[in-house]
């Protein structure tokens, strides 16, 4: 992972990722000094099924390392990070740094791109990010056609969209690992911006999505909310691959430390 220097959180490995602790006022400030440093950088909210994949590929694995932020969205690999011994506050989630780095990107004076999400959809949630704060600027905004990313012509002209509006801050939500991969075909093309991979961002910032109750969230139980809203699209990924990855992770985490403390 190529962590700057000003960053002094720990990290703990959950699966087979670093996992940073860093609260989300931590992020912004990072992102807003880097900005004004004229330095880039990728950022990973890493959630059940975000560990999940990368432990069982390793080329995920270096897709998720070479970014230079990773925190933990999703209170699992919260527990599990605390179980393994780091100070971890709370968990930071793509949905809301969303939000947070809209508003630090209109702070300073920065553009924003929103890629991903179905048609209408990331222009829908530009309009409301810049009503919310006033003086940001939306570069652009596009969802591209289902299997962009495998047509070389469909992706080129994705890229030439966001490399043309030079924007600060570009908000990628494609899903793992595919906004991850499109990021890193950006990143060389805006050197200088900010992307985040948020998932489903895009549209729960247009309004298409509610969030969970704070309460439910902090209790870890957002996912069930998720999957009442969206049963037919979530129940195989939630239930049947991601439940049991997380008691193992966390099982695993626990005898980890469990053993650690043993040692003489």
């Amino acid at each position: 992972m190529d962590r700057s220097p000003d960053i002094p959180a720990p990290c703990a490995r959950v699966g087979a990722i670093e996992v940073m602790a860093l609260t989300e006022p931590e992020v912004a400030e990072h992102v807003t000094r880097a900005w004004r440093d004229g330095t880039g950088g990728a950022i990973v909210t890493a959630n059940v099924d975000i560990v999940r994949a990368a432990t069982r590929d390793p080329e995920l694995t270096a897709l998720v390392a070479g970014s230079e932020l990773v925190v933990a969205d999703g209170m699992p690999v919260v527990w599990a990070a605390r179980i393994a011994g780091l100070r971890l506050r709370d968990r930071v989630t793509g949905a809301s740094l969303v939000f947070t780095l809209a508003e630090r990107a209109a702070r300073e004076g920065r553009s924003v791109f929103l890629l991903g999400g179905e048609p209408g959809v990331p222009q829908k949630a530009g309009e409301v990010l810049a009503a919310r704060y006033p003086g940001l600027r939306v570069a652009g905004a596009y969802a591209p056609p289902f299997g962009f990313e495998r047509d070389p012509g469909e992706l080129d002209k994705a890229v030439a969209l966001v490399r043309e509006s030079k924007p600060g801050l570009v908000l990628v939500g494609l899903g793992f690992p595919k906004q991850e991969r499109v990021i890193a075909v950006l990143r060389p093309e805006l050197p200088d911006a900010w992307y985040l991979g948020c998932g489903a961002g895009i549209p729960m910032a247009a309004g298409h999505f509610k969030r969970a109750p704070r309460a439910l969230q902090r209790a870890g139980g957002e996912w069930i909310f998720r999957l009442a809203l969206e049963p037919r699209r979530l129940v195989r990924r939630y239930l049947r691959d991601d439940l049991p990855f997380a008691f193992a992770l966390l099982a695993g985490a626990a005898w980890r430390r469990l053993t650690a403390d043993r040692r003489p």
